[in-house]
């Protein structure tokens, strides 16, 4: 990421990226406000940014500030509103019998196979598909604030899915995640079921928020988000309720 212009609103360095092609929206620019993630605040300093919109990637925080453009929603699950729809019913039953653990985020080659199964699949003309098993241990430990990472297994012990999560004083943040590809286990929609089991575990630890990062209209990538309703957005006077029209 490229840097162009920079201020200083508090303790962080902020930057301003140059302008790149939008990965969301054909003919779009995108540009971001970032700053690096370090230090003994790094968990406070998470919890306020993702408030206010910003998301984490590796050691940066960061949001669109974008000229000209605000398809970038950052949107969040209130979980005790939480209504899963019929569809999301059927996919917590189909996958009642995979378990969830959560450890410290500590890359392993198992989860790093997967990981790069994943990219391949889904993602192949990306960078992450060619990020190496120490890229991913970077990914994975840069820029720590309060991480973990979940694993889905099947009984058997085969891992299906992982998520990497930071918790915050309000919530919990879906960084990234990533699960298998394989056409067999399609039926359980495997990433679905991950935001299933994150929105339970939040309720388990009583935090009121699940945030999923910016809903972008008319791209398909970010689509899914709108099947966890009720969703709340954040616009110019905070965060208020946000219905959209659920996908089949």
């Amino acid at each position: 990421m490229s840097v162009m212009q920079t201020h200083k609103p508090g303790p962080l360095q902020f930057y301003r990226s140059s302008a790149a092609p939008c990965p969301y929206l054909p003919d779009r620019i995108e540009r971001k406000l970032f700053a690096r993630l370090t230090g003994p605040d790094a968990v406070a300093i998470n919890s306020q940014l993702s408030r206010a919109g910003f998301r984490r990637s590796h050691d940066i925080i960061y949001k669109p500030a974008c000229p000209g453009c605000m398809a970038c929603v950052p949107v969040r699950v209130p979980v005790e509103q939480f209504s899963p729809s019929n569809n999301l019913l059927r996919i917590a039953k189909r996958g009642s019998q995979m378990r969830l653990t959560e450890s410290p985020s500590i890359p392993s080659r198992e989860q790093y196979d997967l990981f790069i199964t994943y990219e391949t699949s889904r993602h192949s003309d990306s960078d992450m598909a060619a990020m190496s098993f120490d890229d991913y241990c970077a990914m994975l430990q840069e820029g720590q604030a309060d991480t973990s990472i979940l694993e889905l297994r099947q009984p058997d012990g085969q891992l299906l899915g992982c998520m990497l999560t930071d918790r915050m004083d309000d919530g919990v943040s879906a960084v990234y995640s990533f699960f298998s590809p394989e056409p067999a286990l399609q039926r359980y929609s495997l990433g679905t079921l991950l935001i299933l089991h994150l929105i339970n575990h939040a309720r388990l630890l009583q935090l009121p928020y699940v945030y999923l990062g910016y809903w972008v209209d008319h791209s398909q990538k970010m689509g899914y988000k709108s099947r966890f309703q009720p969703l709340e957005a954040l616009g110019p006077e905070g965060w208020h309720p946000f219905t959209l029209k659920t996908p089949e």
